[in-house]
């Protein structure tokens, strides 16, 4: 490494103490976990285009020598392929290398982590990281800080980093994401509530409890659906995953709840098996309600709902279920009528200014978190300007 980059990143250090911060169904077949993506000219992927959050950095100054490892949660999901389009886009505006891994689901943990501490013995600029549990790479963030190779986390933060190890975190404001879906089915559903001569149930199906990202989402929507439903004199109770149940904010009394939600996790992040947990739920006969933290999990719940047909966007003859991030297939079910829609990141734009934010800190530059919006969209808006760049497929 040239002694100008050493020097630059040694003057880094000297601040990062202060800048502590620190999603899926395939459909389309991406490469595996032993695959990367290396980009310094090029970008990999089809280009397309995202609106930028009003919270983004301002544009980095072009990148000098610099190679940075960039590391997703998983290459299973159009999701994440969006995310890599965005990196490698930005790195071939600003003349940096990128290489971008990640394991084949993103229940892999320990290859992920297998993958970080390769990416740190790389010795790169920078990396940039998807983290899939928010304890699993503790010990490789303190040893990538004792190296002095700076660490942003995107799409998830890590609240128990290492103080110093993560410059910044470039993510959506999870909680209230899934806060913006419960606003937006509640209403749908309000009046049926309210007319219920017995307690119903709203199910949520989380792909997993592990990463702050899933969590996030499913704690707000549980916490959002508890307060406008107890603003409106109803009672609420959660059962089901113990992690959800024991981090709302209100379990309740299940012997004596006017709502029921409960909350089910697979044993792995599969549409398949997310369908198996949503089947259980959709088959009792006082669901009148669903939500899917993610891709995986919304289109596990579609899954479903191909053998029981009991979805729709009309309350009084069928159960809403509301979705988390785009892809085809939701947005096919949106058009349709079967799902009545779903909160979108911008998983493009994310990639674009964690490449952005790494070259900033290479040149020396001070950053910060970058918390970028979720969007509720549905049959009727789906088109408008401010929400078709955020819908990949």
């Amino acid at each position: 490494m040239k002694k100008r980059v050493l020097a630059t990143l040694m003057s880094v250090s000297l601040v990062a103490a202060m800048l502590v911060g620190c999603g899926n169904s395939d459909s389309t077949p991406a490469s595996s976990s032993n695959d990367s993506s290396t980009s310094k000219t090029e970008s990999s992927g089809d280009s397309s285009s995202a609106s930028t959050d009003a919270s983004s950095t301002d544009t980095a100054s072009t990148g000098g020598d610099y190679k940075f490892e960039i590391i997703v949660k998983s290459y299973q999901s159009s999701y994440w392929q969006a995310a890599v389009t965005g990196v490698n886009q930005k790195a071939e505006e600003l003349g940096v290398t990128v290489n971008c891994t990640g394991p084949n689901a993103e229940s892999d943990i320990a290859d992920q982590v297998n993958m970080l501490n390769n990416a740190i013995n790389s010795a790169p600029n920078g990396i940039g990281l998807a983290a899939c549990d928010q304890k699993a790479c503790l010990d490789s963030l303190q040893t990538a800080m004792d190296k002095g190779i700076p660490v942003v986390c995107f799409d998830s933060g890590i609240p128990d980093a290492p103080a110093g190890s993560v410059y910044a975190t470039i993510a959506t404001d999870n909680y209230a994401a899934g806060a913006t879906a419960a606003e937006n089915l509640y209403p749908a559903l309000k009046d049926k509530i309210a007319s219920a001569s017995a307690p119903v149930r709203i199910g949520e199906v989380n792909q997993e409890a592990t990463s702050e990202s899933i969590t996030s989402r499913g704690l707000g929507f549980i916490d959002k659906f508890i307060e406008l439903a107890t603003a409106d004199g109803k009672t609420v109770a959660v059962i089901g995953n113990e992690y959800y149940v024991n981090n709302c904010k209100d379990k309740g009394d299940e012997a004596s709840a006017d709502i029921i939600i409960e909350v089910a996790v697979p044993a792995q992040t599969t549409v398949e098996l997310c369908a198996t947990e949503a089947s259980v739920i959709l088959n009792k006969a006082d669901t009148i309600g669903m939500f899917g933290s993610n891709q995986v999990a919304a289109e596990g719940i579609l899954t479903a709902n191909e053998n029981l047909d009991v979805l729709g966007t009309d309350p009084a003859t069928s159960i809403l279920a509301a979705g988390f991030d785009a892809g085809s297939v939701i947005k096919g079910a949106i058009t349709s009528g079967k799902m009545f829609g779903a909160v979108t990141q911008s998983p493009l734009a994310m990639g674009q200014m964690t490449v952005e934010v790494l070259t900033k800190i290479a040149n020396g530059e001070t950053v910060s978190d970058v918390p970028t919006q979720g969007y509720w969209y549905d049959s009727t808006n789906m088109e408008d300007a401010s929400i078709a760049p955020n819908l990949y497929d």
